[in-house]
């Protein structure tokens, strides 16, 4: 069993993460490992805030860790809310009215198509790792489905007619940014088991 610790209090990530993680790896997030912090994410870059959350907790612990930023990038809203999305409507991270507010930034618009990039940034014996996931897809007309969190209920991915929020996690995965990144994190994980890299 390996254990990875992850820079995140987020359990909805979480449960994501550990649904498509081979059974030998095992998951603790910070709460977990009695760490009880925030941790900004100042940068412009999904690729930044994510080494900004890993390096802070791999500096307290010196354990391997990795952590993730996830942006919803609207090609009419020129990659807006992007690597603002938790906080596109304020800074308490309120889902619905994220929702709300991008909404109505697309009343107008006749090009509702996104995407979701997330960027996972792994530290392994004190070397530096960025695996990135991405899934096309449109911003609907309105909110559909209570599954997920975040713009899941609005957002559609490119093969489907349903909304995240309208999936469950196996079906969400077929296309989840998320776990195309996992994905390339624990191939990389696993070509190390193997000395392969």
């Amino acid at each position: 069993m390996q254990t990875l610790l992850f820079a995140t209090n987020n359990q909805h990530k979480v449960e994501e993460i550990q649904n498509v993680l081979p059974a030998h790896y095992h998951v603790i997030t910070l709460r977990n490992a009695g760490i009880d912090i925030e941790i900004e994410e100042p940068y412009d870059t999904l690729e930044e805030n994510a080494h900004k959350k890993a390096h802070t907790i791999f500096e307290m612990t010196r354990k391997n860790c990795f952590s993730e930023d996830t942006g919803l990038e609207v090609d009419s809203l020129e990659g807006a809310p992007g690597v603002k999305s938790a906080r596109y409507a304020g800074i308490e991270r309120d889902y619905k009215k994220n929702n709300e507010k991008l909404l109505q930034e697309l009343a107008n618009k006749n090009d509702r198509t996104a995407r979701f990039r997330t960027v996972f940034c792994l530290i392994m014996d004190n070397h530096v790792h960025y695996f990135e996931g991405i899934c096309e897809g449109t911003i609907a007309l309105a909110p559909k489905g209570i599954q997920g969190f975040g713009y899941d209920p609005i957002f559609i991915p490119k093969g489907s007619n349903h909304s995240f929020a309208e999936m469950n996690i196996a079906e969400k995965n077929k296309f989840s940014h998320r776990k195309k990144a996992i994905d390339k994190m624990v191939a990389f994980l696993e070509s190390l088991q193997h000395g392969k890299s």
